[in-house]
């Protein structure tokens, strides 16, 4: 083994673009690669007394690493950033949990000795790579044998037996949904996300019929686009089930396709000193756990406890916690069975309103946990998600 002592990872910068719809939103016509040198630069730009070349690798999380997002991403947004060809990069896949997973391996590097400043962050375009990538290509094993069948279940039907198995209601999902939206609207207009947001210029383009040239328009998108005013109990109540015939997983009641990215710089407190940085939060604990597929969403339920064991810490400890929004089903089972307080849990919304571009969220949420504890002077927060395939997934940061 190492002699290098553990030492402490702290995030000195944190930040991500806004999130968009899918197919038609902000971001459909924008490369997921494109977002990430954005979020990357503007992560840079919070710490300008740090010496990029000091920066050792790069780990970006993305759940189809294919396409517009394939070619190890990672490496190739950090020579499109401008940083010098010693930064490496490195993609990684844990599906919904790849940006989480991305921090806590560059957490790791910092913590065991071998690194003192490294980037961490997760994109996923889901205008460009459709949910399952290009080409899903199952191994026959899987429909073989009916115990590995769930490996091969869509999202909404693993939330359909969640909501079978742990009982919850249709009329629970839908309040579940609609107080997302409401509470990203008030965060909104409140101006709660300003900090943790990098605004994207998006550039559209269109022809000129009167000179035969093509014309430009520029506009700067600032906030998530997929928290709506108009959502209503009524209006949730008329949609129809997607996966299930009489099932309770509607489109309302579930988490938006998206687009977006999230970057976050990491150190050591030796680097903190050599270069000024402010430490914005410790990185504390990570935990993964694994569930049967089926039922992937419950995988919070697993992380959880195993999270705040290794950080030393009860639940009554955590003052903020980002529990990814899958769908309001496994939102509402590991609320109700690990006993987290709902008043803690995605104060500004979720996923059902913001949106959940897969490997970004991550990296995103982080984020989010980052200013938040400051913002309110609180102490421990966590971030935890269900991934398909039948993980789980959760991480704790403190303030400092």
């Amino acid at each position: 083994m190492s002699s290098k002592q553990v030492q402490d990872a702290y995030i000195v910068a944190a930040t991500r673009t806004p999130i968009g719809k899918s197919g038609r939103g902000y971001f459909r016509n924008t490369r997921p690669d494109d977002l990430l040198v954005a979020a990357v630069r503007s992560a840079l730009a919070q710490v300008p007394t740090l010496d990029p070349k000091a920066i050792e690798d790069a780990i970006i999380g993305c759940s189809f690493p294919e396409g517009e997002q394939g070619m190890n991403m990672a490496r190739a947004a950090m020579v499109l950033a401008g940083l010098p060809h010693s930064v490496g990069g490195v993609t990684v896949n844990r599906f919904c949990a790849s940006g989480l997973t991305a921090l806590q391996m560059a957490a790791d590097r910092i913590r065991v000795g071998e690194a003192d400043v490294m980037i961490a962050g997760g994109a996923e375009s889901m205008s460009m790579v459709p949910m399952g990538g290009n080409k899903p290509s199952f191994n026959p094993e899987v429909f073989a044998r009916d115990e590995n069948v769930g490996i091969a279940y869509g999202m909404g039907l693993t939330a359909e037996k969640v909501a079978a198995q742990w009982k919850v209601s249709r009329e629970d999902q839908d309040a579940f949904a609609l107080a997302s939206h409401q509470k990203a609207l008030k965060a909104q207009a409140a101006g709660e996300f300003t900090a943790e947001m990098t605004p994207i210029d998006i550039v559209e383009r269109f022809p000129n019929l009167a000179t035969g040239e093509v014309g430009t328009k520029t506009r700067t998108v600032n906030l998530d686009e997929g928290a709506r005013p108009d959502t209503s109990l009524e209006g949730l109540a008329k949609l129809k089930p997607v996966f299930a015939a009489k099932g309770s997983v509607t489109a309302g009641n579930s988490s938006q396709t998206s687009d977006g990215a999230g970057a976050l710089i990491l150190a050591s407190e030796a680097a903190c000193r050599r270069y000024d940085l402010k430490p914005l939060a410790r990185f504390v604990s990570y935990a993964a756990r694994g569930v049967a597929p089926e039922i992937m969403g419950i995988g919070p339920i697993e992380a959880i406890p195993a999270a705040l064991k290794y950080a030393g810490l009860s639940l009554s400890d955590i003052g903020w916690i980002e529990l990814n929004e899958a769908f309001a089903a496994q939102a509402l089972a590991v609320i109700n069975t690990v006993g987290l307080d709902p008043s803690k849990v995605n104060p500004m919304g979720g996923a059902i309103a913001l949106g959940h571009p897969l490997g970004a969220t991550g990296a995103i949420r982080a984020a989010t946990v980052v200013h938040a504890l400051r913002r309110h002077q609180l102490k421990y927060g966590m971030v935890t998600m269900c991934v398909g395939m039948g993980q789980g997934a959760a991480g704790i940061l403190e303030a400092v």
